[in-house]
């Protein structure tokens, strides 16, 4: 997917997080923190490409993570997000006032960058190490930006419809996640 597929991605991600009211800061936060801080987190994954934008501008950084974990590596793993959710709420500085729906906005751009790669054929590694990819193709080719444009402003329109407080049961659909993991282990890990 494209940097552009994936900051409009990202925005309708912001959408709905914010109709579905998945948390109080997405819920309620100011739109001029979350849109920055979604957009950053929806291009953060790729520094382990040097090519991309933030391998261009953190090229320090890029190299060496492309060398040691390759594209779709460590950085497209939920390991990487979990370890980046513990730096912003326990490794942060107190000193810097980072509003949380900052925060939270740019969480849910490095999440949603991470499902947005599973549209495509190559999937993520969701449980680095494990060779494990999760992939629903639904871009098929690699340059086809209408596709993506398409699938992130149909979700956008969808966002859009939603009515406001939807009803959003978080914690039956993190069950249903679990499961399918589980489920995917066990077709590809056999006990």
């Amino acid at each position: 997917m494209t940097a552009e597929g994936h900051l409009l991605f990202s925005v309708a991600s912001l959408i709905m997080a914010h109709k579905l009211e998945i948390t109080t800061e997405l819920a309620q936060g100011d739109w001029l923190h979350m849109v920055p801080g979604v957009l950053l987190g929806a291009l953060l994954p790729d520094i382990d490409h040097p090519s991309s934008i933030p391998g261009r501008l953190l090229r320090i950084l890029s190299i060496p993570i492309s060398k040691l974990c390759g594209h779709r590596g460590f950085t497209h793993s939920l390991i990487a997000w979990l370890l980046l959710m513990i730096a912003c709420y326990q490794w942060l500085p107190s000193q810097w006032a980072i509003p949380n729906d900052l925060l939270q906005a740019f969480l849910l751009g490095y999440i949603s960058h991470l499902i947005a790669d599973i549209l495509t054929p190559s999937g993520v590694p969701f449980l680095w190490p494990l060779p494990l990819r999760f992939c629903l193709p639904l871009l098929r080719s690699k340059s086809n930006k209408r596709a993506e444009r398409f699938v992130a402003i149909a979700l956008t329109v969808c966002a859009c419809l939603l009515p406001a407080g939807y009803n959003f049961d978080l914690h039956s659909q993190f069950d249903s996640v679990i499961k399918y993991i589980h489920n995917q282990i066990d077709t590809y890990l056999p006990t």
